[in-house]
């Protein structure tokens, strides 16, 4: 095991494309690290200039203490897992995970101890003399992690190795995945644009936009402390809900005006925050994520309400989708429109910067799924303004995060 660390690196390719900028990653020794992002942010470019697949522009590569710029990716003690599964047809299971090993010249013995020990660990011991065709899309991606595994390298390195494996299966594999690096503990780069998959595999994610990297940090702090719009709103599902709002001082308190609607600044937040007192009469960027809502039905002393009027509701069994429209312009900034852009690319809709009718804004809620509310009802949203998010409207900085001041 070893870490690896990409020090001011940046690839650019003829013409001047700039497909990596200035990338400065340290991933400890035994960690989980995911880079995460939309298509062409330079993730997989990143991931294949640390196996030795495309050259280094400028700057340093360590593996572990040494710098690899030029070695050849045979000489790196890494083992790549790529999207499609590139499995010898002709050979059984056993041969696909012990061809490896044989070009190295490893003894008979330790070939079928790694082998042995690999098919127990990924459930592929029935299967040993199976030919890829008799497998299903599931096991045919387990030997191509086994192969991985049987090297013993110094990192495993994946570029998105189940995007090709349908919704059931990829839940199936995530939870694999976790538990064989908790048995193994081998350093581990994974790539991929899924952000559900980021937060649930990784010890941290590096997220990724235009070649550059915008914050990494564990799961749980992306997703509570995004350092700019473009983090709030590709990390988490539903995405994060924006909005132009102005800062009015209340007395000794703060309020957040937003079409027709008024929301509380806790006392608490300007007291962490104090640097929002700064924006007293200006407008800044409200994010709100759809889990910050529900059914104030519900909740009798959930203190602050909006009223909104159900446009389309998702009823999904342990919540509900309450999509909704707000009477205020969808938020212009390049990272919210970075962000319809993506979503426009995966067919998706997105609330991050997508009008739902004329001028009005698209917000999602997520409420309890005892809540009554039907399309084209009048529903009271508690709001928990504890959890509210501050950008500034220019930079799309987060007002106030560690990072930004």
């Amino acid at each position: 095991m070893a870490k690896i660390v990409l020090d001011g690196v940046d690839k650019v390719y003829s013409g001047g494309v700039k497909a990596v900028d200035d990338l400065n990653l340290e991933i400890t020794d035994g960690e989980f690290m995911v880079l995460v992002g939309p298509s062409g942010c330079g993730k997989s470019t990143a991931l294949r200039m640390i196996a030795g697949l495309e050259e280094i522009t400028d700057g340093e590569l360590f593996i572990g203490d040494q710098v690899v710029n030029d070695r050849p990716p045979k000489d790196r003690d890494i083992a790549m897992v790529f999207q499609n599964y590139a499995l010898y047809p002709h050979m059984s299971v056993e041969q696909n995970l012990a061809f490896g090993l044989k070009l190295r010249k490893i003894s008979k013995s330790e070939i079928k101890r790694r082998v042995d020990e690999a098919a127990a660990m990924l459930g592929l011991a029935p299967y040993l003399k199976r030919k890829p065709a008799a497998l299903s899309g599931g096991q045919r991606q387990r030997v191509a992690m086994g192969r991985a595994i049987v090297r013993e390298p110094q990192a495993f390195l994946m570029d998105e190795p189940l995007s090709n494996l349908d919704a059931k299966l990829r839940v199936q594999m995530r939870a694999s995945l976790n538990q064989l690096h908790e048995r193994l503990g081998v350093t581990t780069v994974y790539v991929t644009h899924d952000q559900v998959e980021a937060m649930t595999l990784g010890d941290r994610v590096a997220v990724l936009r235009d070649g550059r990297l915008q914050q990494v940090d564990t799961p749980k702090n992306l997703f509570d402390n995004p350092v700019n719009l473009f983090v709030a709103g590709f990390i988490g599902s539903p995405a994060m809900n924006f909005v132009g709002a102005e800062m009015q001082q209340d007395g000794d308190a703060a309020v957040l005006k937003f079409a027709d609607h008024t929301l509380p600044v806790p006392h608490a937040t300007l007291s962490e925050r104090p640097r929002l007192r700064d924006y007293f009469g200006r407008q800044i960027i409200l994010g709100i994520r759809p889990s910050d809502f529900d059914d104030a039905s519900l909740f009798p002393n959930g203190g602050t309400a909006m009223e909104v009027t159900a446009d389309i509701t998702e009823e999904l069994g342990t919540e509900i989708n309450v999509i909704f429209g707000i009477d205020a312009p969808p938020v212009q900034h390049e990272e919210a429109a970075a962000l319809a852009a993506d979503a426009a690319g995966d067919g998706e809709l997105e609330a991050a910067a997508m009008p739902l009718s004329g001028n009005k804004s698209v917000f999602t809620a997520r409420v309890n799924p005892r809540s009554n509310v039907r399309p084209g009802g009048t529903l009271e949203l508690a709001v928990d303004t504890t959890q509210l998010h501050y950008f500034d409207k220019e930079s799309g900085l987060a007002i106030g995060h560690p990072a930004n001041r």
